[in-house]
């Protein structure tokens, strides 16, 4: 067996996981379908997947992840996973997983955008190099810089007392950020606003996301009323594709705004940044391409003096890789990362949970993203049958 052997085989399994009870009761019971201010007509009840294993020559597997939400984007698990199977796969399959730039340039040359399949065959790549090498994923990205990553609580859009209840769960669980989700007009941000600063105090970060609740007029008013309560950024106040009026929302207010809807690729970023659009950009671990673009994208916002948020709702396959991914560019990233998906899926498809203490989340330290997927829980949660292709 060699560290370079070629992949042969690549599996994909669609997968439909539910919400815990209380986390569907929250959505419910929060503004709109969602408890978000997105005016979607189905209730959210728990997370679509697209898992991804690769498999060597040798027999080293590898795997990745691609949390899928219809509404933000525009594609299913299935639909990537057609891609995949019809498009995207030849482009690894008798390659090593080392070549992962060369592969990543076939898929571009190929396929336009599609950046979340192409970001999770990326991610598997990674795991499947590491652990031919028997290392972490992290020490093929320039090392672990930390061993624990500080962690931020998303509260719903739902009655002050409700955000405020679940806001005091976190915090006794040590959590020391929250974003708060508004957009259901002034009035209510600011007492959620309000209510929640008295509530955690001074030291506590807070930070927003209006899910693309206004325009641009209206967004300055909203940011203008909460300011007073010490905001470290505002996600998406305007349209996801609205980059002009991003562009000169940031240009009259002192609050980083923060493109994630509006962010899929390098491209978004690139053009967002030069726009002067953004001060933060929020990015999921398959977006804006796997570990290699989310990688890029970290080191050209350094470079620019922008910040990155790193979040999802991800399984534990997912939420290792983005801990892997805060560990390797930790100086880098000053926002605690968020991770829900241990709080609001019934069950994270991994054999050892990741531990979760004090606010912090430990970064895995095994072979690859230090995980294992469990194949029972993949199995009992499939929504269609397992595609396979061969080399």
């Amino acid at each position: 067996m060699s560290p370079h052997d070629p992949i042969v085989r690549i599996d994909l399994y669609p997968l439909h996981v539910p919400f815990r009870e209380e986390v569907r009761a929250a959505l419910q019971g929060g503004s709109g379908k969602v408890a978000m201010s997105l005016n979607v007509d189905d209730h959210w009840l728990g997370g679509d997947f697209l898992i991804c294993r690769m498999t060597t020559e040798g027999g080293v597997t590898g795997v990745g992840e691609a949390f899928v939400w219809l509404v933000e984007s525009g594609v299913s698990p299935m639909l990537m996973a057609d891609l995949i199977r019809d498009h995207l796969a030849r482009f690894a399959l008798g390659r090593s997983a080392f070549d992962i730039e060369a592969i990543n340039a076939k898929f571009d040359d190929n396929v336009a955008r599609n950046e979340m399949a192409k970001g999770l065959l990326d991610l598997a790549l990674h795991d499947v190099a590491a652990r031919s090498v028997g290392r972490p994923v992290h020490d093929l990205c320039g090392g672990r810089q930390i061993d624990r990553v500080p962690l931020c609580m998303v509260l719903p859009l739902a009655p002050v007392e409700v955000v405020c209840a679940l806001a005091r769960q976190g915090l006794a669980m040590g959590v020391r950020a929250f974003r708060c989700k508004l957009g259901d007009g002034i009035v209510q941000d600011v007492a959620i606003m309000a209510a929640m600063r008295e509530l955690v105090g001074a030291e506590v970060a807070l930070r927003v996301d209006y899910n693309q609740a206004y325009g641009p007029n209206q967004a300055l008013a909203a940011l203008e009323a909460i300011a007073p309560y010490g905001i470290d950024f505002a996600e998406q106040p305007v349209r996801a594709d609205d980059f002009a009026g991003m562009a000169r929302l940031q240009s009259q207010t002192r609050i980083p705004l923060m493109a994630h809807e509006g962010a899929f690729g390098l491209r978004d970023i690139y053009t967002l940044a030069e726009m002067g659009a953004v001060r933060t950009f929020g990015l999921n671990a398959e977006r804006p391409g796997g570990m290699s673009r989310a990688l890029k994208a970290i080191d050209y916002a350094a470079a620019r003096g922008l910040d990155v948020v790193l979040h999802n709702q991800p399984s534990g396959i997912g939420s290792a890789i983005v801990l892997h991914m805060h560990a390797a560019r930790a100086k880098d990233i000053r926002h605690a990362t968020e991770l829900q998906g241990h709080i609001m899926l019934e069950d994270d498809l991994i054999l050892d949970r990741i531990v979760y203490e004090d606010g912090f989340a430990h970064v895995p330290t095994g072979a690859g993203w230090g995980v294992e997927l469990d194949d029972a829980a993949v199995d009992r949660y499939l929504t269609h049958k397992p595609i396979t292709i061969m080399a």
